[in-house]
């Protein structure tokens, strides 16, 4: 007999997009600034103790996933990238400084003149830059990089609202485990009374022991069904404390709390459209913002390739001084002597030589190092610079960058595009799922009802030695295929209906 139900049992991520459950918080592609994480170390933090609601396992995973606090972190890389390239439009500014020892020949730095002697130097300079203009890259990096921030805070909401669903569809895998398990225990307990009767009866002399021993194979299969389901249950526990970041303890007493669930013939498909689902969808689903929005960067980054083509303006100043040991200043003295020289001359009319007398006056002239702070001054030089680069010949790659921007750009229409194509079947295949798990809810109840009155008249009969034990238990197997077919449809409509409840933009909750 097969127990188990396949519909919970893989993860769903993305794919069936967001699971709300009651006021669940998700961020907001809006907000400017990522959701603070919790601490590091904090995963292992006091566990809230008894039985927990959907709504409280949704908020602690929330608060304690990885793969959440790992989009949050992509988004602040996001938001610092942003920053940096708002960042790029202010100028440049950079002080230098320097110290050197030169020993033997060497070239003044300051004088420019050869000199063999040990010198101290420093060499000081501050200077700056600022992009005029460079094709508009900064600023259409600048819109690029706010798309792709804008993009990284739908990533988080995507991530929360996967886990969202996860955790949701964990939950109620639970739920189904621990209603066979409770199914099967039922029969169990029914069985052991046949087994007890069936020995009564035996000794009383109205079966035959072979009566007894199919009962007892029977009650063995259904104690097997038992633990079968016990162990499905462990499993659907355990992937939901995966799911919550639980730690081991929590793990070992973890227990959920059963809400009233309806039966699928108590709610209706009517209200539901797959077409209008999805428009209603498409305009709300975070993966679908983000996928437009990185669209919208593709486009934006072509235009920061395109700026290559054109020539880039820069001005700069700076200013620069220094010192060397090497450089002494000449100083003349204000004592002076005189020194009276006599010359003898031609005379210029044929006469004569004719004696020129000439004084003259010497100062006293000594060399001194020249102080340092008088040196910082003399020596401040300033500059300012334009510079002008035109783009020529460069090996294409302004060209072939352009071109490879062109290409991301049909790559992320693509993504965009498969992303609704997902969506759509996504929506198209939970009605589809959620209508057939509905008619087999139905027709499985009915067949519970009439497998239910053949397996009392069988249990009659087998009472009063009309009906052997092997055509019993096939009744009873009958009806308990019945009912787990039941549960399990039961339980597959509720979720598949939920989830189109969602895509509709309504809340959901058990």
């Amino acid at each position: 007999m097969k127990t188990t139900s396949t519909l919970f049992r893989r993860p769903l991520v993305a794919g069936l997009g967001l699971l709300l459950v009651s006021n669940l918080p998700v961020a907001q592609a809006q907000q400017r600034t990522p959701p603070a994480q919790p601490p590091a170390g904090s995963l292992q933090a006091a566990t809230p103790s008894g039985p927990w609601t959907l709504q409280a396992a949704v908020d602690y995973a929330l608060d304690h996933n990885l793969n959440v606090r790992q989009s949050r972190l992509s988004a602040q890389l996001a938001d610092v990238t942003l920053l940096q390239s708002r960042a790029a439009l202010w100028p440049t500014a950079n002080l230098n400084g320097s110290q050197t020892w030169n020993y033997g020949t060497s070239i003044n730095p300051l004088t420019n003149d050869f000199q063999s002697q040990t010198t101290r130097s420093n060499n000081f300079s501050a200077n700056t830059q600022v992009t005029l203009f460079s094709g508009f890259q900064l600023r259409n990096t600048i819109k690029r990089n706010v798309l792709e921030y804008e993009a990284s805070l739908g990533d988080i909401e995507k991530a929360r609202n996967d886990l969202a669903l996860n955790v949701a569809s964990a939950f109620l895998q639970t739920l189904l485990a621990q209603e066979l398990v409770r199914t099967n225990q039922a029969r169990v307990n029914s069985t052991q009374q046949q087994v007890d009767r069936t020995q009564v009866l035996l000794k009383a002399g109205s079966v035959a022991e072979s009566n007894l021993i199919d009962s007892r194979a029977q009650l063995a299969t259904d104690q097997l069904n038992v633990i079968t389901a016990q162990n499905q249950e462990t499993l659907a526990r355990l992937q939901l404390a995966q799911f919550m970041n639980l730690n081991e303890a929590a793990t070992q007493t973890l227990q959920i709390t059963t809400p009233p669930l309806p039966d699928p013939d108590e709610l209706s498909l009517a209200d539901v459209n797959a077409s209008a689902t999805y428009q209603i969808a498409q305009a709300n689903q975070p993966d679908i913002k983000a996928a437009d929005l990185r669209v919208q960067s593709a486009i934006r980054n072509v235009e920061v390739a395109r700026g290559a083509y054109y020539p880039r303006l820069f001005f700069g100043a700076g200013v620069f001084t220094g010192y060397s040991s090497a450089r002494n200043l000449t100083v003349i003295g204000s004592d002076s002597s005189a020194r009276r020289t006599t010359f003898y001359v031609n005379d210029p009319n044929g006469g004569a030589i004719i004696p020129l007398s000439v004084t003259t006056y010497q100062r006293d002239v000594s060399v001194l190092p020249q102080r340092y702070w008088d040196q910082l001054d003399s020596n401040l030089g300033r500059s300012l610079q334009f510079n002008l680069q035109v783009p020529i010949l460069n090996g294409l790659q302004a060209r072939t960058n352009v071109q490879r921007s062109r290409i991301a750009v049909s790559q992320a229409e693509l993504r965009a595009e498969q992303t609704r194509l997902v969506l759509r079947q996504t929506i198209e295949q939970a009605y589809a799922d959620a209508l057939a798990a509905q008619r087999q809810y139905t027709a499985s109840k009915e067949q519970v009802e009439s497998l239910t009155l053949a397996y009392r008249n069988s249990e009659i009969r087998f009472n009063n030695g009309l009906l052997n034990g092997t055509e019993f238990n096939i009744a009873k197997n009958n009806l308990t295929a019945a009912e787990s077919s039941m549960i399990q449809a039961k339980y597959s409509f509720i979720f598949r209906r939920k989830v189109l409840d969602f895509y509709q933009g309504k809340p959901i909750e058990l």
